[in-house]
């Protein structure tokens, strides 16, 4: 699964409920070009159970002012619309994985489990 493209228009209904990591990124970013690849994998990974998302802010910037994304990459974890946590700067994927599962309730892992 790809990570979902977000804009300024449906930024708040696809983060409105569960847990949402957005990726707060620029096409000439190098740091965020690095990282790309690791959000994608984070996405098949976490299918399920945590949705991924990205937004351009060069063709976004209310979203980016709202959040007050000063640098890039911003990487922010929500939890039904409200931001529960955040990073800045391109890291390990290992460090995304341990933000993703430090949040993640038995709700959420139970939802991504084949039911029988």
């Amino acid at each position: 699964m790809k990570p979902v493209e977000l804009t300024d228009s449906n930024f708040n209904d696809e983060i409105a409920s569960g847990l949402t990591l957005v990726d707060f990124w620029a096409p000439w970013c190098g740091p965020c070009r690095i990282i790309a690849p690791v959000i994608e994998e984070l996405a098949g990974q976490y299918e399920g159970r945590v949705k991924i998302g990205k937004v351009n802010v060069d063709e976004n910037p209310v979203t980016q002012g709202q959040y007050r994304v000063m640098s890039i990459p911003t990487l922010i974890l929500f939890r039904d619309g409200q931001p529960v946590e955040g990073v800045v700067g391109a890291q390990p994927k290992r460090a995304f994985e341990t933000l993703l599962d430090k949040h993640l309730t038995p709700a959420d892992k139970a939802a991504a489990q084949p039911s029988a």
